[in-house]
């Protein structure tokens, strides 16, 4: 089994949290300033590390506290011999507080400080601009300037998070600076691994500033963050074990023109260690699924009726990849649905699910993309992808289930309020089939009696991890390409024998 100490803690906090957070740690000793120096010194040094050889430092500064650490990472480059300007956004004359006290540091160390008039960028350049109150879109003159940061083609950095970006959603509040380094202090923020985030931040670095972890602890959590160190874990097999300890899923789907997506689910099902896999599919898909995977049952079905006798015996039925919406896959669904068995649904039966045709089971699991994720709220996709954790615990309350909203920074939700959250992945995973595979992983898993939400934590963790590392290998991934990295990384992580 694999163990590293984490690159970052696995909370994920609001901002509202953060600021709370934030004024506790100032009533129980530490100055606010002294917080503000620890971050600054923070950032100078992922600077350094991050351009070791950079000599020069434009810093963009707003008129907050996000600005207040700008001027304090400007006189530490000015001390270490760096050429460094200032360009203030907004009068200085509005800066105050511990805000006011780090312009008077840059002041005191000789920092050239100018008023922002379109100057060009040189240099790294620091966005100071915005923090973490932002609320409604950009306005000018910060639109301009962060236009200009994108427009400057220099490297960037971002204090605590990318102007412009929501720290609740990841959203993109008009315009954001894209950073190549983000530098976030005290709490994670939501917003920096979910939504549009993954576009804007560039690599992030965490620093706590040595914050007291009682206090840290006494701080409600919004979001978990899923890592290695607090994954769901499957009961190693006992030396004993036999195909039937470990469930029996029936995957239901693929119809004419459909089936390598029920393919692709019931191969995944088989590779993370279900007992036993069958495939209801159309009859014309029987041969190319013996040829593909001989130790599955499959079965071609051509109505309902004979859909019963396969349901019976299975303890997880994953219904939907390929499913289609017509006569064939509606009379399928209809049959699935009224079946008390633990179920994961995707794709076309998600969509069944939006019109109110049908119910969904208890103890079920659903996987929407953005888009059918909108279909089931009756919304439209703006408004899921503008707030991703609202979006997946309204699904979770409104269908009583464990929902999966995939998307960068795939979010896991149950009916309780639970919210968890993967931040792996890669571009390359836009491709068809991706959500065919997971479907089939968070099937094998709760066949193997893990609950549905942890089931579904653990699946995205593992599915968002393979196609990390299939996807460095740059575009052309199919996936298929998953699956056997996927069976790693479970094998990896949660051993087979203890």
């Amino acid at each position: 089994m694999l163990h590293s100490k984490p690159l970052f803690p696995d909370a994920l906090y609001s901002a509202a949290q953060v600021r709370d957070l934030d004024a506790r740690l100032i009533a129980a000793g530490t100055p606010g300033f002294e917080l503000m120096q620890r971050a600054a010194h923070a950032a100078w040094r992922a600077i350094r590390r991050r351009w070791p050889d950079a000599k020069q430092l434009t810093v963009m500064a707003g008129r907050g506290n996000n600005a207040g650490d700008g001027y304090l990472i400007a006189a530490l480059a000015k001390r270490a011999g760096w050429q460094v300007t200032v360009l203030a956004v907004g009068d200085c004359a509005a800066l105050a507080g511990d805000a006011r006290s780090a312009y008077e540091e840059a002041m005191a160390a000789h920092v050239d400080i100018q008023p922002w008039q379109q100057q060009a960028l040189t240099g790294i350049v620091v966005d100071a601009l915005l923090g973490t109150g932002l609320k409604g879109d950009v306005r000018a003159p910060y639109a301009q300037a962060i236009e200009a940061i994108n427009d400057s083609g220099r490297p960037v950095v971002a204090v605590d998070l990318p102007s412009g970006l929501c720290a609740d959603t990841g959203r993109t509040l008009g315009c954001a600076v894209r950073a190549d380094l983000t530098v976030t202090f005290i709490g994670l923020k939501i917003g920096l691994f979910t939504g549009d985030a993954a576009d804007q931040v560039g690599e992030c670095v965490f620093d706590d500033l040595q914050a007291d972890p009682d206090i840290i602890r006494q701080t409600p959590v919004s979001i978990k963050r899923l890592d290695t160190f607090n994954l769901p874990r499957l009961a190693p097999r006992p030396p004993t074990a036999h195909k039937g300890m470990f469930g029996r899923v029936l995957v239901v789907g693929g119809d004419l023109g459909f089936g390598g997506a029920a393919l692709l689910a019931t191969e995944s099902t088989l590779r993370c260690g279900a007992g036993m896999v069958t495939l209801a599919t159309r009859p014309e898909h029987i041969t190319a699924a013996l040829a593909r995977f001989p130790e599955v049952m499959s079965a071609g079905v051509s109505s309902a009726n004979q859909l019963y006798a396969l349901i019976e015996p299975a303890s997880v039925l994953v219904v939907g990849p390929g499913l289609g919406q017509h006569g064939w896959g509606r009379s399928l669904l209809s049959a699935a649905a009224n079946a008390s068995r633990a179920q994961v649904w995707d794709a076309d039966a998600l969509n069944q699910l939006a019109t109110g045709a049908v119910r969904l089971p208890a103890d079920s699991v659903i996987t929407p993309h953005p888009g059918e994720a909108a279909r089931l709220l009756g919304i439209d996709t703006k408004a899921v992808q503008a707030d991703r954790p609202a979006a997946a615990r309204a699904l979770a309350k409104k269908f009583n289930t464990v929902c999966v909203l995939k998307g960068s920074g795939s979010l896991v939700a149950n009916p309780a309020g639970d919210l968890a959250l993967a931040n792996h992945g890669h571009p390359a995973m836009a491709t068809g089939g991706l959500g065919d595979v997971l479907s089939g992983v968070i099937g094998a898993l709760m066949a193997q009696k893990m609950p549905a939400y942890d089931a579904a934590c653990l699946g995205v963790w593992l599915h968002a991890l393979a196609g990390e590392k299939c996807g460095a290998s740059g575009r052309g991934l199919a996936a298929a390409d998953l699956i056997p990295v996927i069976r790693q990384l479970l094998e990896e992580h949660q051993p087979c024998l203890s």
